[in-house]
């Protein structure tokens, strides 16, 4: 599995509001300005998050963004599944039904299963205040 960049700034995302005021609503532009992203493109990935229920959002004077949740409520396997699709590493498992006609006699079907549930089980482990609490200094990391 190969993670886009509207994963891993999706991800950087909720690393910066959990690492700011959850009672406030933080502007776009300024996390855009921290994460060095493009203010256009984190409104295409804010918009997916917000749509999932893991950001809210107010417009105008005092608007931006703000989680829905506490940060150790979002595993990083949840982010990615809103921003990828899915965690499947092959086209045939990305489906609550695999319709692979092969699916039957494939010899590597069970290995891409089991690679499917070890990528799941790690990043259900991990949270975003997990990825907060790392010790680096705020508005200063790479994901």
């Amino acid at each position: 599995m190969m993670v886009s960049t509207k994963g891993r700034y999706a991800l950087r995302v909720m690393i910066d509001l959990a690492e700011h005021d959850p009672e406030q609503y933080i502007p776009l532009k300024e996390i855009a300005q921290r994460q060095e992203i493009s203010e256009k493109y984190l409104e295409v990935i804010v918009k997916s998050l917000t749509k999932a229920h893991f950001l809210e959002g107010l417009r105008g004077k005092g608007g931006g963004y703000r989680l829905t949740r506490d940060p150790s409520s979002y595993s990083v396997a949840s982010v990615l599944r809103i921003t990828e699709g899915t965690l499947a590493p092959v086209a045939c498992l990305q489906d609550e039904v695999n319709t692979c006609n092969r699916a039957g006699s494939c010899k590597t079907l069970p290995m891409w299963t089991g690679l499917e549930k070890v990528i799941s089980d790690y990043l259900e482990g991990i949270s975003i205040q997990d990825l907060a609490s790392t010790g680096n200094e705020a508005d200063n990391y790479v994901i």
